[in-house]
């Protein structure tokens, strides 16, 4: 188990080195490069955990279907993103490569969203038993009961406390 993970660090490392031409072109400041690649990755992440929790038809199709595409749309974007100096300044190929990342990650949400909710309506439903408790929906007494047992009025403070501090933190340091 050493050695594979020697080899596999060995690798990060030299796929992290080859990276970085790439990450020059995306962007010159390495936060907004940061942003940038978070767009590619949340948006299908983000819609098969939310609706994996708050809808109970989507099952394992509808999920790895909105994986898979965002895997596609994501290769293509940064493709486009890498090559937008030879494209047409008026088409869609080049409006898709340019849009501003956080428009991006917005309707790329909005189609990993569309993409799992149809591809879990066109495949069989899970069954109730294989989904019980998994959803919000499908939560018994007993785990909602287990559930607000599980924190308590210190809990709640601390969590406002923090909540307090990000607010302050985001308003001070605004420009």
């Amino acid at each position: 188990m050493v050695n594979i993970g020697r080899i596999a660090t060995a690798i990060v490392v030299v796929l992290g080195i080859a990276w970085i031409p790439i990450m020059q072109n995306i962007s010159g400041v390495l936060y907004e490069y940061l942003q940038s690649v978070q767009s590619y990755i949340a948006p299908p992440i983000t819609a098969v955990f939310l609706l994996g929790i708050f809808f109970k038809r989507i099952n394992s199709q509808g999920a790895m279907a909105t994986l898979v595409a965002g895997l596609a749309v994501a290769a293509v974007r940064l493709v486009l993103e890498l090559n937008r100096g030879s494209l047409d300044p008026g088409g869609f190929l080049h409006a898709f490569a340019t849009m501003n990342f956080l428009t991006f990650a917005a309707w790329f949400f909005l189609f990993s969203v569309s993409v799992c909710v149809i591809a879990s309506l066109l495949t069989p439903a899970p069954s109730a038993a294989q989904i019980e408790g998994l959803t919000y929906g499908t939560l018994t007494k007993q785990q909602k009961s287990d559930n607000r047992g599980s924190y308590n009025l210190w809990d709640i403070a601390v969590s406002l406390l923090v909540i307090g501090i990000v607010v302050y933190v985001m308003t001070s340091f605004t420009g």
